[in-house]
């Protein structure tokens, strides 16, 4: 089904189909951390993500959440609607980790009483900058009223992956989430997947996601496999 190449990023390529509301995308196994400063390959990656993002996204759209899912195409593949990504993404943070513990000194593994959340601007020149209300406005990119419907969107979506993930004996620490305009509604898009993700093992905070590979952690393919296995089977549920 691929056809004209529309963009490759880090992670997937973007194809053009037949149907202009629709594009394919293939996941990649190809992996980056820091900025793209450190690139490797995670050997089944692109068909954890896919097949990951596809069940996240089946379950979601049952709770209410519109995506830009439409069906899968293989192991590595998906058929998604055209959207025009919009240029913020939201970080959700439900534990102190990574950058937010660099940042405000406070120790990896605080769980914090609500949810923390922050928006960044998607520009890889910049490198993805985090802003506030204000940059957003200066910017021009979009109004007040999308910026709330971002916010309240991740946060609907948090109060569902949150126990989803409980019953599947992972932490969900913190994740980003991407949205697109179709047809003048703002859906989610992207992906949820380790490499957008932080999970940690309920029982022991073992890490089973990017952070594997970003800190030489050693079982970057295991942890992947082992997200989707805990993942696969429920999602109806």
């Amino acid at each position: 089904m691929e056809s004209k190449l529309l963009y490759e990023g880090k992670a997937k390529r973007v194809f053009a189909t037949d149907n202009p509301d629709e594009v394919l995308i293939s996941y990649k196994d190809s992996a980056t951390a820091f900025d793209g400063q450190k690139k490797g390959t995670i050997v089944g990656k692109g068909k954890v993500n896919n097949l990951m993002s596809a069940a996240m996204f089946g379950y979601l759209e049952q709770k209410g959440i519109p995506t830009h899912f439409v069906r899968l195409v293989s192991q590595t593949e998906m058929i998604v609607k055209h959207v025009q990504i919009i240029p913020f993404e939201v970080v959700v943070r439900n534990v102190v980790a990574g950058s937010l513990s660099k940042r405000l000194g406070i120790p990896e593994g605080v769980v914090l009483d609500e949810p923390v959340r922050e928006i960044y601007y998607k520009d890889d020149e910049l490198h993805d900058p985090l802003v506030n209300d204000d940059h957003i406005r200066l910017l021009g990119k979009a109004d007040q009223r999308t910026v709330d419907t971002l916010r309240e969107m991740a946060t609907k979506i948090n109060s569902l992956m949150k126990p989803f993930m409980a019953a599947r004996g992972l932490t969900l620490v913190d994740f980003k989430l991407e949205f697109g305009l179709f047809k003048g509604e703002i859906i989610l898009a992207d992906e949820i997947s380790p490499d957008t993700c932080r999970f940690w093992d309920s029982q022991t905070n073992e890490k089973l996601d990017k952070d594997r590979f970003r800190r030489d952690l050693g079982g970057v393919e295991e942890a992947y496999e082992e997200v989707l296995r805990r993942i696969s089977g429920g999602v109806n549920k």
